[in-house]
């Protein structure tokens, strides 16, 4: 059994980490201050003996004794984030400097959640993990895109200075059951409206393409990069190699739900990527990984999430 702390534990991605972890056997101890994510998320687990629940923000230090911790204390979609861009470039850089500085402490090994968002508006298709990026730093987006960056300098240089066991994911667009239906993120943008029977919204003539990994095969590859040998740090590319237009994925979405929506079209926000598609053979290689669940197939397990939340009923 091992003692692992998760920051962001109540969000999206963490609350579904969390249940993992739990499942096979460990201590786990969520860190969440409810900014995105919600009780709800892991209300289930909190009757678990195993589970412990702590409201904190990870710009202050936390104190804990630790085998592993997972650092994915962030907002993440474009209106969270964007929302107090500064609280979310402080998220990112402190909470990177507090969570490693625990794992100096402790001499556990840590991973971070990284991002495709550090490769911005990529000019190499599909990327892999030694293209540098192509990012605005002082845009819109930049507090996300260049707060993550930055973390992954950090880590970087914990690991050589102090010789801290590091682990970095660069998470490509993932989506499944818990995802804030307000969140601004495609795929819970397209399920609402599609559910409400309203005009779903593409941003620009709708051919921009990204790729969509169901949140379990996300889950896995954390969970095997953080079993690999301590002299793999990553980064890493975690995400689905399928790659779909925001058309596409409209209309898969409208027949899906049996939708009577109609697609209309708004200008492109700022800084918005045109393509987003990972290469995952390193991943495919040090982790014997690649996504196992189809778009379909992961659509059709989200969609009564929302169905269930948009009705009122309880979907946890």
């Amino acid at each position: 059994m091992k003692r692992i702390l998760v920051t962001g534990g109540a969000g999206f991605i963490g609350s579904h980490l969390c249940e993992r972890l739990l499942k096979e056997g460990n201590d786990v101890i969520c860190l969440d201050n409810y900014f995105t994510g919600s009780k709800d998320n892991i209300r289930h687990l909190i009757g678990n003996d195993h589970f412990e629940l702590v409201r904190q923000d990870v710009i202050f230090p936390y104190f804990a004794e630790v085998d592993e911790i997972y650092n994915l204390a962030c907002p993440a979609s474009p209106p969270h984030y964007q929302y107090n861009p500064i609280k979310t470039i402080k998220t990112s850089v402190m909470g990177a400097i507090n969570m490693l500085g625990l794992a100096k402490r402790t001499k556990a090994k840590i991973l971070q959640a990284s991002t495709s968002e550090v490769y911005g508006d990529p000019i190499i298709h599909p990327q892999v993990e030694s293209y540098w990026g192509n990012v605005n730093p002082i845009g819109i987006r930049s507090c996300y895109d260049e707060g993550k960056r930055c973390a992954e300098t950090l880590f970087m240089d914990y690991h050589r200075q102090n010789n801290v066991r590091i682990k970095i994911v660069r998470i490509f667009n993932t989506y499944g059951p818990r995802m804030n239906p307000n969140d601004g993120r495609v795929v819970s943008n397209f399920i609402v409206q599609a559910l409400k029977n309203e005009d779903i919204t593409i941003y620009g003539d709708g051919l921009q393409t990204r790729s969509f990994q169901y949140i379990d095969d996300l889950v896995e590859a954390m969970v095997r990069m953080m079993a690999t040998s301590d002299d793999f740090t990553g980064p890493v590319n975690t995400g689905n190699p399928g790659e779909f237009t925001m058309l596409e994925l409209a209309q898969k979405i409208i027949d899906l739900t049996g939708s009577k929506s109609k697609i209309i079209y708004m200008p492109l926000p700022g800084d918005d990527p045109k393509q987003r598609q990972p290469d995952i053979t390193l991943a495919k290689e040090k982790l014997g990984w690649e996504p196992q669940i189809k778009l379909e197939e992961g659509l059709l397990k989200t969609i009564p999430y929302f169905e269930d939340v948009l009705s009122g009923k309880n979907p946890y």
